[in-house]
């Protein structure tokens, strides 16, 4: 099992308890494909920078630290892209790498 961080960016249009409830789902998904949720932080609601006239001006973003299969990374990035709630995601390892190592690179959709 490897420590990864999720950035989730969730839709600006969604009420206290429909955040409540994404987030949840989020958490829901990682725990079925054997995962388990160490830390959760609210960052907010902020406004995209760069989204200017788009449909989406903002979002409530949430990191959540977890623990994972390597192999469970993508199923839980596809299960993630059927989410009407959840706008972006970014997910990165947050295993210290042995001296030496190359750096993993992070992904995002």
């Amino acid at each position: 099992m490897n420590t990864y961080e999720g950035m989730f960016i969730f839709l600006d249009n969604l009420a206290d308890e429909e955040l409540e409830q994404a987030v949840k789902d989020v958490r829901e998904e990682i725990e079925k494909l054997g995962g388990a949720v160490t830390d959760t932080a609210r960052m907010g609601r902020r406004p995209f920078a760069r989204l200017q006239g788009k449909r989406h001006k903002a979002g409530h973003y949430i990191v959540m630290n977890f623990t994972l299969a390597p192999d469970q990374v993508a199923p839980l990035r596809a299960r993630l892209k059927l989410k009407d709630t959840v706008f972006r995601n970014q997910i990165t390892s947050a295993t210290p790498a042995e001296p030496g190592a190359a750096t993993p690179a992070s992904e995002e959709n």
